[in-house]
């Protein structure tokens, strides 16, 4: 189905496209054979797959000297009837809505259902997940690791937690070495530092652990890659449990017992699991198994911590377990928590997921970059509530400093830039031997939402070596990029989003070519510019705390299943300030609606258009006690008003609102007027014309379904 996009008239440096969302009817045959042809390859008569269709305000569109919008001659020789003479597949149905027992209101419903939700099974599945199953069915070395860690706790064995140094690692380790010291056993964190020691566990560790006596390992958040450790581990004759969630190698390491998502079934609701999930099912069934499960909430609080912190995805049992514990985090019994949440302000509200991801999780972060992560484990882990504060008071100093790191690091790089003017390299490589290597990657990310392209930012290692930290914008797969690089690179590793490398300092050139010369083929194919696709039309007026309360009920937001993204059309702009900082607010009224919306980080113009389409996620903005739902600006556009132009592969049809309903012409003169059928659904028909041969074709209703969005009608 072909889809829709305007560039917006507010654009950031490069210009954001919108793409509305597809219509809730299915796709005709002959366009889903389209898309499944081979990459590249074009089907007779249509764009090459990956265009898109778009949608234009009639005033862009030539006039003829009545004033009627008309195609170019060009347009109506290729199309002499667009949309109708043309099809020849008989029309299958189109499918009911999903049922809706659970009284959402319409804009949610049709948000569910574009992420795939479309039976009433499928919706009570996410609004009330089923309990976790029995995850020994699920891990089949648990049973191993549990009996060796019962016969630890029995003889109050000295254990190693070997964690990482991000806020997962961190929670992992803390999460274990609590558990484990209430049942008995003797446990300490060994986690590497960033800056001397690297990634993950290495030899030096292990030699270092068994001089202290440890006979027993166990790794969370690392351990399958680290071959060379767990080799001599083996030849010291220490024990290994394996508790990891990063991909497994061809060979794997010697081991006594490995916890890991991708050796669950096909399937299974614990292949979400980040680090510290595995930690909590390690440590939940060990609990059971010793008959002591009073420690059990501080661990779940810690999983709720670590889970959303390494963004794991939030589905299967990881949907189930934060939905259970997040509730609690306000009142955890964990003084290190109630301390980081003082700190962090969040004294008022309730916890969810967006303070854990915006508020705790970058104090615990911070740590992790710029100090010892052995201060975040004291500060989970600690009994004392004074030491929790001043541990807590430590975080805080930490992240205050980065961000001025991350500031001060990101105006340089944004200045090398700019300085190549408009010919800005396909993929931005920068380096500056003083950059600090902890946050680099927090810059990178920022530099990818600015300039929509992938960015790598490097730092000196020492010796000639550059060190780099990589991110990617949707679409363009950072990982492969660097695979294919891989004969100019010390070493490299990631995932599409992000990744990092070692390099040669000599080598950093050749590496740009190569890299420019991939994204220049991604941006050739994908266009300049990012991408704004809302997923649901919401009129100011729906957006009250009924609504808000309705929309809470599809939390927790985070990767799977992200916070939506609405759009809202013909919004008038009544008061619009520049605030500190370079954030831009605005006070929006549309109808009986009256909103403020804020846009973060604004790159636009200062002065908007005095009616506009926006594209939001709505918050709920807490100052001084008072709390008020907020608009958080994406993107802005001049409002295309009554009447827009959709194009659909080489086609042109004009829509306009027509009272209720809708009315669309093509390029021969041809209309069709739609109206909204009747019932909750939101679907427009074209009952006016119910003896044309064609007016139940899938092609015509999608195409009605995606003016009606266009103009504001549905959701």
């Amino acid at each position: 189905m072909t889809s829709y996009r305007i560039p917006a008239l507010a654009p950031l440096p490069t210009e954001p496209r919108w793409q509305l969302p597809a219509p809730l009817l299915p796709k005709p045959r002959s366009l889903v054979q389209q898309e499944l042809a081979p990459p590249g390859q074009k089907q007779p008569g249509t764009r090459a797959k990956g265009s898109r269709g778009k949608a234009k305000r009639a005033s862009d569109v030539p006039e003829t000297p009545d004033g009627a919008s008309r195609p170019q001659a060009s347009q109506l020789e290729a199309s002499p009837s667009p949309g109708i003479r043309e099809l020849t597949e008989p029309a299958p149905g189109v499918p009911a809505q999903a049922a809706n027992p659970f009284g959402l209101p319409a804009p949610l419903l049709a948000l569910l259902q574009r992420r795939g939700f479309v039976t009433a099974e499928a919706i009570g599945g996410l609004l009330d997940p089923p309990p976790a199953p029995e995850p020994a069915d699920h891990f089949a070395d648990l049973a191993k690791a549990v009996a060796r860690l019962r016969q630890a706790c029995k003889v109050a064995e000295a254990v190693a937690i070997c964690g990482d140094y991000d806020a997962d690692g961190m929670t992992s380790t803390a999460l274990l070495v609590g558990v484990l010291q209430r049942l008995g056993a003797k446990p300490q964190a060994a986690i590497p530092s960033r800056q001397e020691d690297g990634y993950g566990l290495n030899v030096a560790m292990v030699e270092r652990l068994h001089g202290e006596g440890v006979g027993l390992l166990v790794t969370v958040d690392n351990g399958v890659a680290a071959r060379d450790a767990l080799l001599r581990a083996q030849a010291l004759g220490l024990d290994v449990i394996l508790t990891d969630h990063h991909s497994l190698p061809d060979e794997l390491p010697p081991f006594l017992a490995l916890l890991h998502p991708a050796c669950t079934p096909e399937g299974s609701p614990y292949r979400g699991l980040a680090g510290v999930g595995l930690a909590y099912v390690l440590g939940q069934a060990l609990a059971r198994a010793m008959g002591d499960q009073q420690g059990l909430a501080n661990a779940r609080d810690l999983f709720c911590i670590g889970t959303i912190a390494d963004m794991a995805p939030l589905v299967g049992v990881n949907r189930r377990w934060l939905m259970d514990g997040l509730p609690g985090l306000k009142g955890s019994a964990l003084p290190g928590l109630q301390a980081l949440q003082q700190v962090a302000g969040l004294d008022d509200g309730p916890i969810d997921a967006g303070s854990v991801g915006f508020q705790l999780a970058p104090r615990i972060n911070a740590v992790g970059r710029l100090g010892d992560p052995q201060l975040v484990v004291d500060l989970l882990t600690t009994a004392d509530q004074a030491e929790a504060l001043e541990l807590a008071r430590a975080c805080e100093g930490y992240n205050r400093q980065r961000r001025e790191l991350c500031e001060a690091i990101e105006a340089e790089a944004v200045a090398l830039v700019e300085a190549d003017g408009d010919q800005k390299s396909p993929f931005l490589l920068l380096a500056q031997t003083h950059w600090h290597h902890g946050v680099i990657g927090i810059v990178a990310s920022r530099l990818v939402e600015r300039f929509s392209r992938p960015v790598a930012l490097l730092a000196s290692e020492g010796d000639g070596r550059l060190r780099a930290s990589v991110r990617a914008p949707v679409g363009f797969a950072a990982d492969q990029a660097l695979k294919a690089c891989h004969d100019l690179l010390i070493r490299y590793g990631g995932h599409p989003a992000a990744g990092g490398f070692t390099v040669l300092a000599e080598r950093v050139a050749e590496l740009h070519g190569r890299l420019n010369g991939l994204a220049a083929a991604w941006l050739q194919q994908r266009g300049e510019g990012s991408i704004v696709e809302p997923e649901a039309l919401l009129p100011l007026e729906q957006i009250d705390r009924s609504f808000w309360h309705q929309l809470q009920r599809l939390e927790p937001f985070g990767i799977a299943m992200p916070a939506p993204l609405f759009w809202s059309h013909a919004c008038e702009v009544v008061d619009q300030r520049e605030l500190r900082g370079g954030h831009l607010q605005l006070t929006l009224a549309q109808g009986e609606g009256r909103v403020r919306a804020i846009a973060w980080r604004w790159q636009g113009p200062k002065s908007q258009p005095a009616v506009v389409d926006v594209a939001f996620r709505l918050r709920n903005n807490r100052w001084q006690g008072e709390e008020r739902l907020q608009l958080e600006v994406v993107a802005l556009r001049a409002s295309g008003g009554e009447e827009i132009c959709l194009q659909r592969r080489q086609r042109l049809y004009w829509c306009r609102r027509h009272g209720d309903g809708l009315l669309i012409r093509n390029g021969a003169g041809e209309e069709l007027l739609a109206s909204r059928a009747p019932g909750p659904d939101q679907v427009f028909d074209l009952t006016p014309w119910a003896d044309h041969p064609q007016a139940s074709h899938p092609y015509l209703l999608s195409l009605v379904q995606d003016a009606a969005m266009a103009l504001g009608l549905v959701a």
